[in-house]
């Protein structure tokens, strides 16, 4: 009986407690009470300045820029007709090898037109990928498209000629080669 009563005696003292700090904290629309400090924004009228004015970084160019570097000023610059990058391009392997396995799931079901969306959005996330050529090749050759499916078993030789799809990507060029290409070769003597 002893143990209950200090119990509840603990419990309404913890209470009040917990009461009397709720009732210290003044609502949003109050101002504040007479013991605390005002708000922070506040503070920062008061003083006139903000606190990060200390930390701003110069960025503005040396007196004798111009003089010491006559064509570095963005009006002299001419456009670059070199060949190099003129624009950026999303790279992401995993989401490339992700669609490769996707696209290997359709192809197995013989879906290859979803299988075909799913390689070609792999070659845009990593634009050379063997194992993605020479899958769309594949499926371009089961969708009677040959002059495509040619390409991309070219673009998987280009990447990896003796890689582990070599052999069947140069067997199906032959296969996919013209009537006219097969006479003129047939014709030929060998060396």
């Amino acid at each position: 009986m002893y143990r209950w009563i200090s119990v509840l005696a603990v419990g309404l003292c913890l209470g009040g407690w917990a009461v009397a700090q709720v009732e210290t904290v003044p609502h949003s629309d109050q101002s504040p009470g007479p013991n605390q400090a005002p708000p922070r924004s506040d503070r920062d009228k008061e003083a006139g300045d903000s606190s990060s004015r200390d930390t701003r970084i110069d960025l503005s160019p040396p007196k004798d820029d111009a003089k010491n570097h006559p064509f570095s000023g963005e009006d002299d610059v001419e456009p670059d007709a070199s060949g190099d990058v003129q624009e950026f391009h999303p790279w992401n392997p995993h989401k490339a090898a992700k669609d490769v396995e996707v696209g290997d799931f359709y192809f197995k079901r013989k879906n290859y037109r979803a299988a075909l969306a799913r390689y070609r959005e792999a070659l845009y996330w990593k634009n050379n990928d063997a194992v993605a050529n020479f899958r769309m090749a594949q499926c371009l050759g089961k969708m009677n498209q040959p002059e495509e499916a040619r390409a991309h078993y070219q673009e998987y030789l280009k990447i990896l000629p003796e890689g582990p799809f070599s052999k069947e990507a140069k067997k199906a060029l032959a296969e996919l080669r013209g009537p006219e290409e097969k006479s003129q070769t047939q014709g030929q003597p060998k060396q």
